[in-house]
């Protein structure tokens, strides 16, 4: 793929613009979530000037409001490669993932067991772990300390013939390792089992690819990959026909209205399908052609490898620090296995303190456990956590020279 039209992409994304103490900030805080193109603004906008009503009803509005939803399902599909019918919207990828674990909970009792990580987020852990209630029982795999990788072959060695349900995440959001979900989907079929993964952190630095996984459920979220506060969450049509949700009786017994519980946000429905756009674009502009879903593609996959050189440039300056702790992968060769997300520690100050020295020179950095929780504590990092640094692609290996400068200083 042709290198990433950097110029065209920064001008983009308003945000960027935006300055403190006469320099530019920098956005690395992408795994809370990142910035948005205009274009995104101006959906949101315009649906509320137009378009601003209910679903389902027989005025000018109200059918707007139809498309608009059909549109932003339709887009998504194209983004994971599904069908619009198993694409699910919600208020965050945490409520689904709690919607999900409670319809799936119908179906456990003692006896059955599910296997989940150390190495996620809390949102693919709690929901999960709440299902004890059920009588299930709850097994978690390891990571191997300061890499921070899961250890495959304990990973395998969870799963049985009692297992219901194996919960995996695409990458860690705090160290950015990328985990062996094709081979614990595997391992979780071969029992019977189902597979989620979640691929909220991933999203942003890779295609997606659902039919190929061949997970049974998949959630991400739009404020992860340039878009509004949305969670959306992939399901094979027929679990999420043969599943019963907890719904107001009302609600459409249809896939995917039946797990969409309540009215939705529209507008921000609308800015999902923007950001989605942009990407496609940028597809385009990366070289691809065809369909949509095949422009994403392309899209998503000169991303990966922009970043990748960035995260070299990243790691490989961060490691020549002293007196800096640095946890994740490290190796530039072992790059394949990892998003531009880092966590470190400066020696002689919290994380807390290191963060707020980094935004006082305008490096806007996170600090902290990052909802990782189990992540944190089993690498002995609580309480404060770490420094996280997270690259998107619209950052530059200038904005990468300057934090390594004001962290060497």
């Amino acid at each position: 793929m042709p290198a990433l039209p950097l110029d065209w992409i920064r001008t983009q994304f308003p945000a960027l613009a935006l300055s403190l103490g006469g320099r530019p900030v920098v956005y690395l805080d992408g795994p809370g979530g990142t910035q948005v193109p205009q274009r995104v603004i101006d959906a949101i906008s315009h649906y509320l000037i137009t378009s601003n009503a209910n679903t389902h009803g027989a005025f000018l509005t109200s059918l707007r409001s139809d498309q608009v939803l059909a549109e932003a399902h339709a887009a998504v599909a194209d983004l994971l490669g599904c069908s619009a019918r198993e694409v699910v919207f919600g208020a965050n990828m945490t409520s689904l993932t709690f919607a999900l674990s409670r319809a799936i909970g119908r179906e456990l009792g003692p006896g059955d067991e599910i296997v989940l990580t150390g190495l996620d987020h809390d949102a693919n852990f709690s929901p999960w772990k709440a299902l004890e209630e059920c009588g299930a029982t709850v097994r978690v795999a390891p990571f191997r300390l300061g890499e921070c990788t899961l250890d495959v072959d304990e990973l395998l060695a969870l799963i049985n013939s009692k297992t219901r349900l194996v919960a995996i995440g695409y990458a860690s959001n705090a160290v950015g390792t990328i985990n062996p979900v094709r081979r614990a989907i595997e391992a979780a079929h071969a029992v019977g089992a189902w597979a989620f993964v979640d691929a909220v952190h991933y999203a942003p630095h890779g295609p997606i690819d659902v039919r190929e996984l061949d997970c049974d459920f998949l959630g991400c979220s739009s404020y992860k990959f340039f878009g509004p506060h949305q969670g959306l969450l992939y399901g094979k049509a027929e679990l999420l026909e043969r599943l019963r949700p907890y719904k107001v009786r009302p609600a459409d017994e249809q896939i995917p209205d039946r797990w969409e519980t309540g009215t939705q946000n529209h507008e921000a429905m609308a800015g999902v399908a923007a950001a989605i756009d942009y990407l496609a674009e940028l597809g385009e502009r990366c070289g691809a052609s065809g369909s949509r879903r095949e422009k994403l593609v392309g899209a998503m996959t000169a991303v990966q490898a922009a970043e990748r050189v960035l995260s070299e440039r990243l790691v490989a300056g961060l490691l020549a620090i002293p007196g800096l702790e640095f946890f994740g992968i490290r190796e530039p060769e072992r790059f394949g296995q990892r998003t531009p997300t880092v966590a470190i520690r400066m020696a002689g100050e919290t994380p807390r303190q290191t963060a707020e020295r980094l935004a006082a020179e305008g490096l806007f950095v996170w600090d902290g456990n990052y909802y990782a929780l189990n992540w944190a504590e089993r690498q002995g990092l609580q309480p404060g956590g770490a420094v996280r640094i997270g690259l998107a692609h619209y950052n530059t290996a200038e904005e990468v020279d300057r934090l390594l400068a004001a962290l060497a200083a």
